[in-house]
C-alpha cells in the first residue's frame, strides 16, 4: 500500500480553509450560525464511544459526559458502538446530522484506521471536526499473575524460549493496544501470538480468567487491576515513566526505541455551525479542567491535554504520519 499522507492531509486542509472562507464571506450564514449556538443544545446529546463498555475510551467518555451534562444543560448520553476496529462508531458520527447533538470520544485508532483498512466508509479529516484532545495515556504491558515473569527482560527471554506459545490479547486489530504489541514484537525480535477481542473490556475479562497471558491496554483500563494485584505490570509504553506509576519502567528502557502513546479525543460531525463547534470545544475544555474531572482522570492514569481544535487537528495529522510509517515497517497489510 503506498503512503500518501501528505497529499491526503493537504487536500483536507485546503477544503477546510475553503469552507471557512465561504462562511466569512457570507454574513447571513454567520448570523444563522450564531443563532444556532445560542439555542444549542435543544435536546439530548449522544456521545458515541466506538468501543465496548469497560475499556479506557468508555471510562474517560463517561467522566466527560457527566460534566458536559452539567455545563450544557442537556443530558449527554453515552452510546457504545463497538466493532471493526472502532470504524463503526466513528462512521456513525461522520454521517450524523451536523448540528452538534452527536459527538464522539475516539481513541487514537482515529489516526490508525486510514492505514489498517483498504477502504474506510469515512474520511476522518474531511468528515469530522476536532474539538479538543482529552488526554494522553501510556499503555501498560501487563501479564496474568500465573506468568512467571516480573520484568520486560524476563518476558522477552521467556518468549524467545517459547516462540509462538505466548498469547497476547488486544482490543482488536488496528487498535492502539494491537499496534503497541506489534511494535514490541518487532523491536524485541520475539514471536508472540496476537489474539484480538471486541474491545479492551472483553480482552481484560479474558486476561483475568487466564485465557491470555498478557496484553498492552491503556493504563486507565488496567489501573484498577494493577492496584488490586489481579494483573502484574511490567512496563509502560511512553518514552518516559508515567507519573502515575513512577516505579514502573518504560518499556523503552529495555527495548531501545520503543514508544507508543495512546490518546483520546473529542470530536463532532464536520459541517456543524462554527459557533456550535466553539461552544462544544469551550465546554469540553472547561469540563476537562474542572478539579473533580482532573482528579478522576489522574486516578485512571490519564494526563489531561485540553488542547485547542487547531492543536488537536495538527496532532491527528502528525500521529497519522507516524503510525503509517510504523505499520509499513511492521509489514501489516490493510484489511
Amino acid at each position: 500500500m503506498s503512503i500518501k499522507t501528505n497529499s491526503y492531509i493537504s487536500s483536507a486542509h485546503a477544503a477546510l480553509c475553503a469552507s471557512v472562507g465561504m462562511l466569512v464571506g457570507v454574513p447571513g450564514l454567520l448570523h444563522i450560525s450564531t443563532a444556532a449556538a445560542q439555542a444549542f443544545p435543544t435536546r439530548t446529546i449522544r456521545l458515541v464511544v466506538p468501543s465496548a463498555p469497560g475499556g479506557g475510551t468508555d471510562i474517560l467518555a463517561r467522566v466527560l459526559a457527566n460534566k458536559l451534562t452539567e455545563y450544557l444543560g442537556q443530558q449527554v448520553v453515552v452510546d457504545n458502538r463497538a466493532g471493526a476496529g472502532t470504524t463503526i462508531g466513528i462512521d456513525s458520527v461522520a454521517k450524523s446530522t451536523p448540528d452538534g447533538h452527536t459527538v464522539l470520544v475516539s481513541p487514537s485508532t482515529l489516526a490508525l484506521n486510514v492505514w489498517m483498512y483498504a477502504k474506510l466508509p469515512y474520511d476522518a479529516m474531511r468528515d469530522l471536526a476536532p474539538l479538543t484532545q482529552i488526554a494522553a495515556v501510556p499503555n501498560a504491558l501487563v501479564v496474568h499473575p500465573s506468568v512467571p515473569v516480573r520484568t520486560v527482560t524476563e518476558l522477552v527471554t521467556l518468549a524467545k524460549k517459547q516462540p509462538g506459545e505466548i498469547n497476547v490479547g488486544s482490543a482488536g486489530i488496528g487498535t492502539s493496544p494491537h499496534l503497541s504489541l506489534e511494535l514490541f514484537k518487532h523491536l524485541a525480535k520475539i514471536n508472540l501470538i496476537h489474539v484480538p477481542y471486541k474491545g479492551s473490556g472483553a480482552a481484560t475479562i479474558a486476561h483475568l480468567s487466564g485465557e491470555i497471558s498478557a496484553q498492552i491496554p491503556s493504563l486507565p483500563t488496567a489501573m484498577g487491576y494493577i492496584r488490586t494485584n489481579r494483573l502484574r505490570v511490567l512496563g509502560v509504553t511512553t518514552a518516559k515513566r508515567s507519573p502515575f506509576l513512577p516505579d514502573v519502567p518504560a518499556i523503552g528502557e529495555t527495548v531501545p526505541g520503543y514508544e507508543a502513546t495512546q490518546w483520546f479525543g473529542f470530536l463532532t460531525t464536520a459541517g456543524t455551525p462554527q459557533a456550535v463547534l466553539d461552544r462544544l470545544s469551550q465546554e469540553g475544555i472547561r469540563a476537562l479542567r474542572a478539579p473533580d474531572v482532573a482528579k478522576h482522570m489522574a486516578n485512571e492514569g490519564a494526563e489531561i491535554v485540553a488542547s485547542t481544535p487547531a492543536q488537536f487537528t495538527a496532532y491527528i495529522k502528525s500521529e497519522t504520519e507516524k503510525w503509517g510509517r510504523v505499520i509499513k515497517a511492521a509489514g501489516i497489510k490493510p484489511q
